[in-house]
């Protein structure tokens, strides 16, 4: 999901939330509303799982103590030669 996108389903998220708060929302409302939610929390974990894989962890001495978990998935994404 790019930036224009993200903000288009974070503004209706918001709408639906602010009109459920005033007067409640229709049965095709609601629908909407859940399936925004987990469009939105989908590329919220997608974009955190990134970050996290492409994070390099290094210790007060200087020494890399990345997890390999995280290692596994740098080297599968080409991000490590080790």
């Amino acid at each position: 999901m790019d930036k224009n996108e993200e903000k288009k389903v974070t503004d209706r998220i918001n709408e639906l939330y602010h009109k459920k708060q005033k007067e409640g929302l229709t049965p095709e409302e609601e629908a909407e509303r859940k399936e925004l939610h987990k469009k939105f929390l989908e590329n919220f974990r997608a974009g955190f799982r990134q970050q996290l894989e492409d994070t390099v962890i290094i210790d007060k001495n200087g020494k890399e103590v990345t997890s390999e978990k995280a290692k596994k998935a740098q080297r599968e994404k080409g991000l490590r030669k080790d």
